[in-house]
């Protein structure tokens, strides 16, 4: 077996990942849910993304401070 055909037998499909964000340079939560959900009223666009980052909004003190190596979820959980 050469090396293409080893390659060519181990490849896999990539699945369908969530997207996310990273904040800006003291970005607020307002800031980045206008940013990445401009289609969404801001005080809704602020409740799904502290729902879908509990990561942040929970575990951190102070509650929802964002770093710049944060990965801020901006849609829900994908189907299994």
């Amino acid at each position: 077996m050469n090396v293409f055909q080893f390659s060519a037998t181990t490849m896999t499909t990539l699945t369908r990942q969530r997207r996310f964000t990273t904040p800006r340079p003291d970005e607020t939560i307002e800031a980045l849910a206008a940013r990445a959900l401009p289609d969404v009223p801001l005080a809704q666009a602020v409740d799904q993304l502290k729902g879908w980052n509990l990561h942040i909004f929970v575990m951190r003190r102070p509650p929802g401070l964002l770093l710049g190596s944060d990965v801020v979820f901006v849609e829900p959980p994908l189907a299994s």
